[in-house]
């Protein structure tokens, strides 16, 4: 697998292209609906969508709904993390678990999972439990591949070092294996928290009271486009946001891959390293 690029701070250079790609498809857009090229009853206007966004969150409607896919998605989230984490950290470190989970992981990633919600929301039944599942499962594969690759492609250099200096296989992995193999894992999770945030839209579309696939759903099933739209913005915005979220941590923890944060950490360690030496000076008598 190729290892993901480095995402650059945002700036106003790498800002400007995108914002400029985004204002001439909403240019387009405009002149689709008001040339007729596209009928209003299948695509509305974006200022429609605009008025129907805000006007659902005036009237306080998407916000239960919204909490409910938040919480479908993080749990779902947090289980496909802690089983794909832990089942390929393992696999990572053992041939015979490797040869015995990864066929099984692959029959996972290429089930329909559109064919098997309705099952899984039969057994589950109608709540949030099975939605959390199907989540979890659309989002395990994408962070158990990543850091599987992230520990079975350790630095050549390195692991000559620590093989030169006799280390042992719990030395190895807390300090070769494992710190190669997080960036990699981050990569895994923000694909995987968008993906589980899809898994629980599309289950509450098949099968729900409550949610945002719900008003998704209800809104299409009424030719309410407008509002069906604005859902879905919502939704956008929603798996922006979290995507975010798993980025900032990624900087802060796998600080050694954003060249940027590095001066940062070393002057912060310096504040702390002076603070105790002046603590040390005072309580000398």
């Amino acid at each position: 697998m190729i290892r993901p690029p480095r995402i650059p701070a945002p700036g106003l250079g790498r800002t400007t292209a995108p914002t400029a790609l985004g204002a001439a498809v909403l240019l387009l857009w405009d002149l689709a609906n008001t040339r007729h090229w596209v009928s209003d009853l299948i695509l509305p206007r974006p200022l429609d969508v605009a008025a129907a966004t805000r006007d659902l969150f005036a009237s306080g409607l998407v916000w239960g709904h919204l909490r409910a896919t938040l919480y479908e998605t993080l749990a779902g989230f947090g289980l496909a993390a802690a089983l794909g984490v832990g089942t390929a950290l393992a696999a990572g470190t053992s041939a015979v678990v490797r040869r015995m989970v990864y066929p099984y992981a692959v029959t996972l990633q290429v089930l329909p999972m559109l064919s098997v919600a309705p099952i899984l929301i039969s057994a589950f039944g109608f709540g949030a439990t099975a939605k959390i599942v199907i989540a979890a499962l659309v989002a395990f594969f994408p962070i158990f591949v990543n850091t599987l690759t992230g520990m079975l492609d350790p630095d050549a250099d390195a692991e000559e070092l620590f093989r030169s200096l006799r280390a042992g296989r719990r030395r190895t992995f807390t300090g070769l294996l494992l710190p190669t193999a997080t960036p990699m894992i981050f990569a895994g999770l923000r694909i995987g928290l968008t993906l589980a945030l899809a898994g629980a839209v599309v289950a509450e579309i098949v099968s729900a009271q409550e949610g945002l696939g719900f008003l998704v759903q209800r809104y299409s099933s009424q030719l309410n486009q407008d509002d069906a739209f604005a859902v879905v913005a919502v939704v956008t915005g929603m798996g922006l946001l979290l995507y975010g979220a798993v980025g900032c941590a990624d900087r802060v923890i796998v600080f050694w891959r954003h060249a940027g944060r590095l001066p940062a950490r070393s002057r912060a360690r310096e504040r702390r390293v002076r603070r105790r030496l002046a603590a040390a000076e005072r309580s000398t008598p």
